[in-house]
């Protein structure tokens, strides 16, 4: 992995991942957010769980929000879903879904590493929390960044 946020996206495949996640999401009233750091400072997923509060991932009405989390220096990354997901995804689902990007990762292809993810995610959000008339965006697409 790059040794820098700044380097593990370019502006143009940034924005390539913020487009996959608008799609993702247009069949659903689930939500999904990247959020790229430099280091979780310890262990990863505690982090992504603090970050998923502090994003208030955890208000969506169907507690159906993912977080794809990264850490640059530590060349780690977490995938992170609230309880309504959770509880109706396979039970492997989350560690097929990191294979595949990880997979991506492995040769320098970070963009489209995530893009597996969110795509991944959002055909499970899409089939358990079909978008409907009432559905808002309620977060984001943009990548946040520690």
């Amino acid at each position: 992995m790059p040794n820098h946020v700044e380097d593990f996206l370019t502006p143009s495949e940034e924005q390539e991942v913020i487009e996959a996640i608008r799609i993702a999401e247009l069949n659903t009233s689930g939500e999904i957010r990247v959020h790229i750091e430099k280091t979780s400072q310890g262990d990863a997923t505690n982090r992504a769980l603090e970050l998923f509060h502090a994003l208030k991932m955890d208000n969506t009405k169907l507690q159906n929000a993912v977080l794809i989390y990264v850490a640059v220096d530590d060349k780690t990354f977490v995938i992170y879903g609230d309880k309504g997901i959770n509880d109706v995804v396979s039970s492997n689902f989350w560690d097929s879904t990191k294979d595949i990007m990880q997979s991506y990762f492995k040769t320098g292809n970070f963009k489209q590493g995530l893009v597996e993810g969110i795509i991944k995610s959002g055909e499970q959000l899409k089939k358990h929390f079909p978008y409907t008339d009432l559905d808002t965006n309620e977060l984001t697409n943009e990548i946040s960044k520690g």
